[in-house]
């Protein structure tokens, strides 16, 4: 069980304050409660390796924070716990109305609770799995996941979720037997995968959930190698804060996933969301400099082009449609002022300031982008 950690709450309280947040601001960055953040900054309660790795990317902390905690054990014997993501195990029920039900568990509960009264996926009996069996499963794996997301667009989500969550979980197990050089790649799919499920449990109404998916993305990621990932994570839940009506955190967020050291796509997928920030709060000049940041940045097709797009695949010009979302919320105003195409937003009702129901609304804003 994890112990408590002077020395970990207090670089944690000093990367916030030189970060310049509060603890209200962290914890609506990170999802976890003030109270709790509060109690590990000084020392109360011990930090999760969840939530280690939460503050860490959102503290930009290049894996600081994650240093000062102990090295996990395997909670069962002869199985190694890898960079972070086989940590716990993964159930899923599946009834015959169609209902799906997901739930990850701690092995210590797997352990405790008994192979009698729960049954979950185990690799205990599998061995190595050659390279042209691994990338027999690599190359259908990708081809599955264009289709998954094709469907994405006009199948509600709850259809695609369990087939997606079976996949990113085989992807993930199948990396442990596979070859080094395999291994990342199947991660780096693997970690795509989780991304989209978390946009469609978001799509859904489940931040909570998007949330958890999100950050399963981003440890697949960074298990494989893939770094940026973590970049795109932050335009995620820019996403959810927006949901929120936060246009301040949404701006902070977007801005932080504009790092050079990022690729040319996540930076415009960030000042895309960044544009949408500023148009909540009212801010036309600002939104449209970020949009003109934008448009140049995904015309840039640097990017790997053997790997799964990041974000939105199916858009003709991403730009021109965010454009439109930023001039409803600009409200009359914004679509007095400078030339958008008038064909951008026609699919956008009119009239004053954005209600949450409509960027609820099943496909209204989201299914269109994916």
């Amino acid at each position: 069980m994890p112990q408590p950690s002077t020395e970990f709450g207090e670089e944690l309280r000093q990367r916030r304050l030189d970060a310049g947040l509060s603890l209200t601001a962290l914890s609506a960055v990170v999802h976890y409660s003030k109270s709790q953040l509060s109690k590990v900054e000084r020392g109360i309660k011990a930090p999760s390796r969840d939530l280690a790795r939460l503050c860490d990317t959102a503290l930009q902390a290049g894996g600081g924070l994650i240093a000062l905690l102990p090295a996990p054990a395997a909670d069962v014997p002869g199985t190694a716990v890898t960079g972070g993501i086989d940590e716990e195990e993964w159930v899923m029920q599946l009834s015959p109305d169609g209902q799906g039900w997901f739930q990850p568990v701690s092995r210590r509960q797997v352990v405790s609770a008994g192979a009698a009264s729960m049954m979950t996926w185990r690799k205990g009996g599998q061995g190595p799995v050659s390279p042209a069996t691994a990338g027999g499963m690599l190359a259908a794996s990708r081809s599955l996941f264009t289709h998954y997301r094709r469907l994405g667009q006009s199948v509600e989500p709850g259809f695609l979720l369990p087939g997606l969550i079976a996949q990113t979980h085989t992807l993930r197990e199948l990396s442990v037997h596979a070859d080094s050089s395999t291994r990342r790649s199947l991660l780096g799919l693997g970690s795509r995968y989780a991304e989209y499920v978390g946009w469609l449990m978001q799509e859904s109404g489940d931040d909570q959930a998007a949330m958890w998916w999100t950050q399963r993305a981003v440890d697949l990621a960074d298990a494989g190698g893939d770094r940026a990932l973590a970049g795109y994570a932050l335009v995620r839940r820019a996403l959810v804060t927006l949901y929120q009506e936060d246009a301040a955190l949404t701006v902070a967020l977007a801005r932080r996933a504009q790092d050079s050291a990022l690729s040319p796509r996540i930076r415009g997928l960030a000042a895309q969301r960044e544009a949408q920030g500023h148009a909540l709060a009212g801010r036309y000049d600002a939104c449209f400099r970020a949009l003109e940041r934008a448009r140049p940045l995904l015309a840039d097709q640097e990017d790997d082009a053997g790997a799964p797009v990041i974000g939105s695949m199916h858009l003709p010009d991403s730009v021109g449609m965010v454009t439109g979302w930023c001039l409803f919320d600009l409200g009359p105003a914004g679509r007095g002022g400078r030339g958008a195409d008038p064909a951008v937003g026609a699919g956008l009702p009119r009239g004053g300031a954005h209600t949450g129901a409509l960027r609820r609304a099943p496909g209204a804003c989201l299914r269109v982008g994916r």
